[in-house]
């Protein structure tokens, strides 16, 4: 880097400075800070207090001497430089410095190039890199952690928007970037950002005239980012406005937390920081930190408190001094050299030869980015990029000259309210059912967590746009005799408006020509231009328009129906056959005969009413068959089976014929009606020609989501329209939303709507993206519904039909086998269970009455013989058979040689 643009300058500076020689045995650092400031103060009194005893102890530097110089820079950047300027002219190792983030950028040009570390741990701007600024080192963690912090504490308590208050200098300027990015991740912002002129510049004024602005906004979380006095100015002023009352709050950077730690609050000061949360470095406990803090009313005279930049700074030189420590420990020497380029300069005015390079910087600089050791601070580490390991924050509340500890803040695990050296242990979890802190005293001392925002005190009413429609007027529309906007939309919108905990000055502004439905989504669109502040009608939530702004939870359910004409059936002479379908019709005929079957064999050996010449035993079997439809059938059923099967197919024929008799009299009292398309997906299959309302977004889900041409859609803008095209037969059917169709069957009954609805949606109010008043609706618009107020209003304007109950499709009254297998299932297995239990018993029976001829089958007696044989043993009478047991026992067994006695 050329130093030639220090040329009218140096003059200044350089004549007044001593040259001064490294002696043997002192090694020099130096430090850059404005000792008036409050952590000036406390730095120079813990940097000290470091330097003592790593003096004290031989064993870190082996008996040389740490020397420590301080340079005020009283606020000035000029005399930032010049400090800077002439460490480097006094072969100092390392300077600790500068205090603001805006001397950084500018001095680590200068430490780049003559190879001297610069360590700061109040300069924190994230965007001071190790790439451009490789010799700079942020000794404690940057702001990133703190505003990601806040962010999280945004987020944690449910806001959506903030202002940020910031001194107007790199570091503030790009924590508030910063803080804008994270909050937009989560649908969140920043909605004002009000700045303030860098100290020592006059402020009140300024910051008087940005409150009196802030004041008449909507948001009222207000995110401080400055430095000690700029913040207690803002503070001091807003406290004189009211603005430290309920329904404020207040989040300030670690400017307060240092201040309040390290110094006695005025009353007057204190009262106007109440109920503010802040945040503070978190600092482990240990005894080293403890020994300290009780030394430190000693080492400052009782002058100012310990805050935690005094622990980084106690901590930033011993860093310092181990890495010189093990700079020596490799053999390494401090030595420096002349800086080259400058030699460009001859003989010039001024002597900028003393300006010379440190030969070991970059040793030495690894060794600090190296370090791993405990301090003040706890556990010391760098990550790769140079940032600090485990950042962390105590989250803290205001409350009388002190704090209440709400939590804590890690960038390990988020919002918790156990310290976070006791979750690293623990599987990290930033979920946000894991996120808690402690409940707050808000500002005007209350614990109800503030809304966090509020309508403007400024004479504004709410813009709301409000569809001028033509048809279905009964949702939305003018009176023209008082001029006031009505209608079932309107009522619900003004009950939830009365629900809500503050008042919502609106007024209602009509958006189309009168002359025909107004498109929707362009009245969304106009909330995105700034045209309304809301939208408040019949709008369909539907997918392209919460892209763009908010809807309240829905108050209507709604969805695209199909209506059609009917028409009346012509009687049939097969009327009685519609109640089962064929398949139906044949199983059930099926099942008639197999009874027969079954009930015959079951009941062949001990019935006479099921013997006989086998013409009478099949007009029998049919006869029994069929009448049991009736339950009409006069043969008695002896056997135990035959009961059985009987009593399980009379249970059948009852429900068959219960659901027959429904479905009939459904047919021929209820369902006159038919048409050619029966849902959606007909529709879709057909050419036929759609209507549709104008302004509905039915048009484009038609076109884009199902793909129908464009030729078969008919724009109808009225429900005369729709009768009078349906009746025409212009359109086949009206594809068009679930209220408008119910309105339109209450008042034409010469219609109906086929299938079911093919979307799922509702009607909402529009709201801007991430508007705080759309969660608000919601909530009053389910209180609604569950006090019933929602449903009187949809007595009033909806229900109100001239029809009887619309007819349903004549396909869904008809029986297919489907609706009955269960039962067909369960009789045909108990038809088969006793046929098996039948047969078993025949067959033991016949064994034990015709033994020999069991046996005579093992010696080549045919079988087809012996099966003929048990065939008429089954087929005989069952008395026969016992009067045959009893001639066995008497030596006569001609029955059993197939000759009937």
């Amino acid at each position: 880097m050329s130093l030639t643009w220090l040329y009218p300058v140096s003059i200044l500076f350089l004549a007044g400075f001593s040259e001064e020689i490294q002696q043997s045995g002192v090694i020099n650092i130096g430090s850059i800070l404005s000792f008036a400031t409050i952590n000036g103060r406390v730095a120079k009194i813990a940097m000290t207090a470091a330097v003592e005893d790593v003096n004290s102890d031989s064993s870190v530097l082996g008996g040389r001497k740490l020397v420590l110089s301080m340079h005020d820079s009283n606020y000035s950047g000029f005399l930032d430089i010049m400090g800077a300027l002439q460490y480097m002219e006094t072969d100092t190792v390392a300077i600790i410095g500068p205090q603001t983030s805006v001397m950084a950028h500018v001095i680590a040009h200068f430490t780049n190039e003559l190879h001297v570390p610069l360590l700061s741990f109040t300069a924190l701007d994230p965007s001071i890199t190790p790439l451009q600024y490789p010799y700079f080192i942020q000794t404690a963690p940057t702001d990133l952690y703190q505003i990601a912090a806040i962010a999280d504490m945004i987020s944690y308590f449910g806001y959506r928007e903030v202002i940020a208050i910031f001194t107007d200098d790199d570091k503030n300027r790009n924590g508030i970037t910063i803080l804008g990015d994270i909050l937009a991740e989560r649908r969140a912002k920043i909605s004002y950002k009000a700045t303030i002129p860098p100290e020592p510049a006059p402020i009140r004024d300024h910051v008087m005239e940005e409150l009196l602005n802030i004041r008449m906004m909507e948001p009222r979380v207000i995110v401080v980012n400055t430095y000690t006095k700029t913040g207690f100015v803002v503070f001091d002023i807003a406290q004189n406005l009211g603005m430290m009352d309920k329904g404020y709050v207040w989040i300030a950077t670690n400017w307060l937390s240092a201040a309040m730690d390290a110094t006695q609050i005025l009353p007057d000061t204190a009262n106007s920081i109440q109920g503010v949360l802040t945040l503070r470095l978190h600092i482990p406990d240990s005894k080293r930190k403890r020994a300290f803090a009780s030394r430190w009313n000693k080492l400052s005279n009782g002058s100012i408190g310990l805050n935690t930049y005094g622990l980084y700074a106690y901590d930033t030189v011993w860093m310092i001094a181990n890495a010189v420590k093990l700079f020596l420990a490799h053999g390494s020497t401090i030595s420096f050299s002349n800086y080259s380029s400058l030699n460009v300069l001859g003989g010039r005015v001024l002597n900028l030869s003393a300006l010379s390079i440190f030969d070991g910087g970059q040793m030495l600089l690894s060794n600090i980015v190296q370090t791993n050791m405990r301090g003040l601070t706890g556990p010391i580490e760098f990550n790769p990029d140079r940032s600090m390991k485990r950042p962390a924050y105590d989250i803290l509340n205001v409350i009388g000259n002190g704090f209440r500890q709400i939590g804590y803040w890690s960038n390990y695990s988020g919002l918790s309210v156990d310290p976070p050296e006791t979750l690293y242990s623990r599987q990290a979890n930033r979920s946000s059912s894991n996120q808690k802190l402690y409940g707050v005293l808000w500002p005007g001392k209350t614990e109800v967590k503030p809304r966090g925002w509020v309508f403007p005190n400024n004479g504004k009413r709410l813009r709301i746009g409000v569809p001028n429609r033509v048809s279905y007027k009964d949702f939305v529309s003018l009176d023209n005799h008082t001029g006031l906007i009505h209608g079932y939309c309107i009522d619900v919108f003004l009950a939830a408006i009365k629900l809500l905990p503050y008042a919502v000055p609106h007024e209602f502004i009509l958006f189309g020509d009168g002359l025909k439905n107004p498109s929707y989504t362009e009245l969304v669109r106009m909330i995105t231009s700034n045209v309304f502040d809301a939208a408040v009608g019949d709008i369909a939530i539907v997918a392209n328009r919460t892209k763009i702004v908010d809807f309240t939870q829905p108050y209507i359910e709604s969805g695209l129906v199909v209506v059609v004409p009917v028409r009346k059936l012509h009687s049939s002479a097969w009327a009685f056959l519609r109640p089962f379908t064929p398949s139906m019709w044949g199983v059930t005929a099926a099942f008639f005969l197999l009874v027969g079957v079954v009930v015959w064999i079951l009941e062949h050996r001990v019935n006479n009413e099921f013997r006989g010449p086998l013409k009478k035993q099949l007009v029998t079997l049919l006869w029994f068959s069929f009448s049991t439809m009736f339950f009409a059938q006069r043969e008695n059923t002896m056997s135990t089976l035959g009961r059985i099967v009987l009593i399980i197919w009379l249970f059948v024929v009852l429900i068959i014929n219960s659901s027959y008799t429904a479905s009939l009299t459904s047919i021929l009292t209820v369902q006159q009606l038919s048409s050619s398309i029966n849902g959606i997906e007909s529709l879709i299959t057909s050419n036929d020609p759609i209507g549709f309302q104008v302004g509905s977004f039915a048009e484009n889900y038609l076109r884009e989501e199902l793909d129908i041409a464009k030729s078969r859609l008919v724009p109808l803008g009225s429900p005369e329209a729709y009768a009078d095209a349906l009746e025409r037969r212009i359109v086949a059917a009206i594809v068009d939303e679930q209220p408008y169709i119910d309105l339109f069957l209450s008042k034409y009954c010469k219609f109906r709507v086929v299938g079911q609805p093919f979307t799922r949606s509702g009607w909402g109010f529009a709201f801007p993206r991430d508007s705080p008043l759309a969660i608000d609706m919601s909530t009053a618009i389910l209180s609604l519904s569950e006090n019933g107020e929602l449903q009187k209003i949809d007595d009033k304007w909806l229900n109100k039909s001239m029809c009887g109950p619309q007819p349903q499709s004549s396909q869904s009254d008809q029986l297919n086998l489907e609706s009955f297998w269960g039962l067909f299932l369960v009789c045909g297995v108990a038809f088969l269970i006793a046929l098996l239990v039948y047969f078993w018993l025949m067959f033991c029976k016949f064994k034990q009455h015709c033994p020999e001829t069991s046996e005579s089958s093992r010696f080549g007696s045919s079988y087809s013989a012996h099966f003929q044989r048990f065939l008429s043993f089954v087929d005989e009478k069952e008395e026969v058979t016992s009067n045959r047991l009893k001639r066995k026992r008497t030596g006569n067994n001609t029955v059993c040689q197939g000759k009937e006695t």
